[in-house]
């Protein structure tokens, strides 16, 4: 019977401080913690047409200015690769293209030439020979990853696999796939739209919490260094009835987002209750709350909410901008000027505390609003003769925000 190697203390294994690489983009660097990790398996997915292909072509000529780049592709011809990158100008000899689909010959070139980074494009046209099924399979994506797995552990390669994704939103092929990997990042964001967003959903090596901002222009992905201007940049402080400005944490980064929210009659035999950005069942959980914890009347009618900019928002901490926006909307008056909010809404009325209070306080009065309300539990300290409100339910919140009327 064949013999492992001894288990061992945990204290007896020397420790590894990999060095990464870092790729320049201080965006993408942030959602993946700091760099890229030598032999790490990276996985990107994202909507068709979203800019995948583009962000790695640019993220490729970056690294290859201190490293071989290996770029694969199995859905364009050298010549379609090469007129993206006369478009982005990211021409370097140290970056060479392939376009192949069996892993046999994949695994060839990087022993030939033994590169630090590759790029697959996408692990949904790859196959191997000797697997039965056609490329795209079940099958042949384990199959595939799993080999590549091997690749980059073995020869300290660092791998980008690009993903599709289905209708619902999630990688294609089998869920099993964002296990093997060791990191998992999604490109948001809308076609009709120029920014977009890189989340994290799997990290090994860093935090899942981290989101990187960038805006499509004519020469690729450019980053967004301050992301609430972005998301504020029609805001314009007009009290106007159904706004209110959120602060939300994304990872160590706090976000200034505009929500708004339309009340309006039903015009159908049910209410209607639909959101863009924000999630659903929590807007319908806030309507309840406001009905039977403040007194408004919203069973008889539809209920609208928008996050501006198309960004999605997910952190409770954005129910208390949803809930004074649906209550501006439905009184028909503004929320007190200068006001940004954040706070999480229980089922009993009351206002949670919120993490990181202190950053999203910085972000709210650098950008010029004049006060800041959050829950009276959250840890706190003041900033200087910043006006900071604090109040204990969502019905002392709507006081205060309303108090102009």
């Amino acid at each position: 019977m064949a013999k492992g190697a001894a288990p061992c203390p945990v204290t007896e294994v020397t420790a590894l401080d990999e060095e990464r690489l870092a790729v320049g983009i201080d965006e993408f660097d942030r959602v993946l913690g700091g760099g890229v990790v030598p032999g790490s398996l990276i996985l990107v997915g994202g909507d068709p047409g979203i800019g995948k292909s583009t962000l790695l072509l640019q993220i490729s000529f970056l690294l290859s200015k201190n490293n071989q780049v290996l770029y694969v592709s199995g859905e364009e011809s050298l010549k379609q690769i090469r007129m993206r990158a006369d478009r982005l100008g990211t021409l370097s000899q140290n970056l060479l293209l392939a376009t192949e689909t069996d892993v046999q010959l994949i695994e060839g070139y990087l022993n030939d030439i033994n590169p630090s980074v590759v790029v697959i494009d996408s692990i949904q046209t790859v196959h191997i020979s000797d697997f039965g099924s056609a490329p795209g399979s079940v099958g042949q994506v384990r199959e595939c990853t799993a080999q590549l797995t091997r690749i980059a552990k073995s020869k300290g390669i660092s791998i980008f696999l690009v993903g599709h994704v289905t209708k619902d939103g999630a990688i294609a092929g089998p869920r099993v796939l964002e296990h093997m990997v060791d990191t998992v990042l999604y490109l948001e964001g809308d076609r009709h739209q120029s920014y977009r967003i890189l989340r994290g959903i799997k990290n090994r090596f860093g935090s899942t919490n981290e989101i990187g901002v960038f805006e499509m222009g004519e020469k690729g992905l450019s980053q967004v260094e301050n992301p609430s201007l972005l998301f504020l940049n029609r805001y314009n402080g007009d009290r106007v009835p159904g706004t209110v400005v959120v602060s939300s944490l994304e990872g160590t980064r706090p976000l200034l987002v505009e929500i708004q929210a339309l009340v309006s009659g039903t015009g159908y035999g049910v209410p209607r209750r639909m959101t863009a950005g924000v999630d659903h069942n929590r807007v319908a959980l806030i309507g309840a709350v406001l009905e039977k914890r403040v007194g408004l009347n919203l069973g008889n009618y539809d209920l609208y909410v928008n996050a501006v900019g198309g960004v999605r928002l997910d952190e409770p901490a954005v129910d208390l901008g949803i809930a004074l926006a649906l209550a501006s909307s439905f009184r028909d008056v503004p929320v007190e000027a200068g006001l940004a909010v954040a706070g999480e809404i229980g089922l009993t009325g009351e206002l949670r505390p919120v993490p990181g209070a202190a950053k999203r306080a910085n972000e709210v009065f650098k950008l010029g609003f004049s006060s800041f309300l959050l829950s009276a539990q959250s840890e706190f300290k003041d900033v200087g003769d910043k006006r900071v409100l604090r109040v204990n339910t969502l019905e002392e919140a709507m006081g205060v925000a309303f108090k102009h009327r």
